[in-house]
This record gives C-alpha cells, structure tokens and sequence, in this order.
C-alpha cells in the first residue's frame, strides 16, 4: 500500500537504468545516464578525509549544526558569490547534501497545500520534495531555442501569487543547463516582496557555466537578498559526491527553523566529511580547480553537441547533461533509451516525471565519460535510432 504523500511522487527513473546497466557488465557501454563524474575531487579534500579517519573527533554526532570550519567556510563562500555577509554560526547550517538541505527548506517554508514555484522540465527530485511537504508544484515553462532554454522572466514573475510559498530556482538548471539571469530576478523581486514568499535557490551548479560568466545569484538582487534562502551542495562542482555535505545560509529567522528541521530530520552531516569540504571551499587554487573541471565538461558537452548535430538536441548553457526532444524522432524517451541501450549501447534516462513537458526527452549526461569515449555516439546513435 502507498500512503498518500507518497501518491504522486514517481522516483527519478535513473537508478532503475543504472542498475541495468550495472547488471550487463559491459565496459563498451557508454554511462551517461547519472550524474557521476570521473574527475577527482580536490586534492586538499581527499587528503583532510585521510586524516579525518583516524580523528576520533570526527565520529561524532556533534555539533548537529555542522562543524564550525564547515559553516565558516560555506557561509564565506555564499557571502563572496552573493556579495551579501553571512554570520557562519546564526545564518548557515550544514546538511547531508544539496537534496537534504532543499527539503528542509521546504519543510521550514511550505504549508501543505500552498504552491513552490519551479522551472519545467527540471530534476523530479525537486518536485517529488515539494510534493513530500505536501506543496504543490507550479511549473514555468523553459523553452528550447537554437541558442539553449529560455524562461520568461514575465511568466515566472506572473507565477508567483497569494498561494506561492516559495519560488524554487537552479541555475544552471538540472537537467536542461538553463541559466538564471538578471531579469528573472528582477522580475520576480516585486511578486516575492508582496506574497511574503521565499527564494530557495539551489546552487549546486552555479560555477559550471560554459560562458566563463560568474553565478547570478538570488541574494545579490536588493529586493531579494532577504527573502532568499540558499542551499549548496559538495557534489557537483567538487565532485564530492560520495561525502554527502551541504550547507544552507539564508536570514538568521529562518534559518532557526532550518536547523530545527534539521534536528528531526537527518540530524546531522557526515563527520568524517566536513574539514575536508571546508578544504575544498577554501583551496587557494579553489576557483582554478572549479574553472578546469567545468572546462572538461564544456568539451565534452561541444563534443555531444557536435556528434549530434542532426538530432534534436538543446544545446545546455552549463551543468552535466543535455535533453534530446525524442517525439521529434517518431518515439517516446522510454523507447529511445531501450533501443540506445540496446543497439548503440548507451545509457540515457527518459525524463517522466521531470515536469509537465518531462515526457518529451531523453537526458544524457556529459559529466562521466572522457572525450576519447564519446568520439563514435553518432555512429551509435544512428544503429539505434537510425
């Protein structure tokens, strides 16, 4: 039996994928269903986890908050990007990852029943935890153009009303790579001032921009920086996927109760984790090693772009993946990922349950594979899908 929270919420789609590929053992397969990523993650980060180990202080419970050094330096972090200061000890928490820290902003600000304002097509997970708090999620259409996704910045401001608890924002976007920009923010400045919403902005991706343009974050807008609550993440731009941290900074009010959401839902981060993030936040060389991992990943995706040139394919503005309209090409993306899988052995989810429009595309991910292993995907692609 399903409880009712649990009714509309479908899963992601990609670990039943994953599992299948994991299952053929194949080494020719191309892995491009996940976001994984096989560049390494800071070498400062790899050596404080070592230590961490055999740090006695480091397996604990405490402080459930997240160690000092961690808050310290992703409330720097945040405060740099944003441009806004950030007191580390009562406007930053730490999680046990991005998703941790969305869903317990999401607990601290949505009443059931009241609508989060988010992007379409966007990460089910994002829309399966608005969903778990009971919110109801009121999609925006990002449109495909010949130069990347577009969302106007009028429907998204239009969006927002007397119901909206919240604006949810990702830039760039999961899955499409679309990017915030100034006008968005203007645009929904006035609406979120007026309905007393928030601006939850997940920020996991915000550096992996193909356009060498620093983040347009939510805070840095004046009509905005109170109202904004933003949530980062270790894993993307990192590559720290498998320490499970995150942090959450926004105005001490409510961050209060963040941290009590926190309390009683995961309680705290992992230890062994937190001094190496911090390392990682601080590096000297932190923004370099952010730049030349993004430069990787940009290859890669200009790579895909070109294979596939003659496939309807929506070039991304940053991120680790791009979406391929399949309904373009006579089929559905369930049935387009079977004969990829299949024929052209390649691994890319269907996007149902990524937004109204998710049933439309077939997401491949370009942060996993070399260059030299992507040079024959239209060879692939045209076994597969002709």
């Amino acid at each position: 039996m399903t409880v009712s929270r649990l009714q509309h919420i479908p899963g992601i789609g990609v670990n039943q994928l994953g599992d299948r590929a994991d299952a053929e053992h194949d080494p020719d397969m191309l892995r491009l269903e996940n976001l994984d990523t096989d560049l390494p993650p800071p070498a400062v980060a790899l050596a404080a986890t070592r230590r961490a180990v055999d740090d006695d202080a480091a397996n604990s419970y405490l402080p459930f908050e997240g160690l000092l050094s961690l808050r310290t330096a992703a409330a720097e972090h945040v405060s740099r990007i944003s441009g806004v200061g950030y007191d580390p000890v009562t406007e930053c928490v730490s999680v046990a990852g991005g998703l941790n820290g969305v869903l317990n902003a999401l607990l601290a600000t949505v009443e059931p029943g009241q609508q989060v304002v988010i992007s379409d097509p966007i990460y089910a997970g994002l829309i399966n935890r608005i969903r778990l708090v009971g919110g109801v999620p009121r999609h925006v259409a990002a449109r495909p153009t010949d130069t990347g996704w577009q969302t106007d910045p009028d429907e998204l401001a239009a969006a927002i009303g007397p119901d909206t608890a919240a604006v949810l924002l990702m830039g760039p976007a999961m899955p499409t790579g679309a990017l915030l920009t100034a006008a968005h923010l203007a645009a929904i400045a006035g609406p979120v001032n007026e309905h007393g919403a928030w601006v939850i902005y997940d920020a996991a991706m915000e550096r992996i921009r193909f356009d060498g343009s620093p983040p347009v974050h939510p805070a840095a807008h004046p009509g905005l920086a109170g109202r904004t609550i933003t949530v980062g993440s270790a894993s993307k731009e990192l590559r720290m996927i498998g320490w499970r941290v995150g942090w959450v900074v926004g105005p001490a009010p409510i961050m209060t109760d963040i941290a009590l959401v926190g309390m009683a839902n995961v309680v705290c981060q992992v230890g062994i984790a937190q001094d190496a993030v911090a390392a990682a936040l601080t590096a000297p060389d932190a923004d370099a090693d952010i730049t030349s991992a993004t430069e990787t990943w940009r290859r890669r995706a200009d790579l895909i772009v070109d294979q596939l040139a003659d496939y309807p394919l929506i070039r991304p503005d940053g991120g680790w993946s791009l979406l391929i309209d399949t309904t373009e090409l006579g089929m559905t993306p369930a049935q387009a990922s079977d004969r990829l899988f299949d024929l052209g052995r390649v691994a890319a989810t269907p996007m149902g349950g990524w937004g109204p429009s998710g049933d439309r595309y077939l997401r491949l991910v370009f942060a996993n594979e070399p260059v030299e292993r992507l040079t024959d995907l239209r060879d692939r692609f045209v076994r597969a899908l002709g």
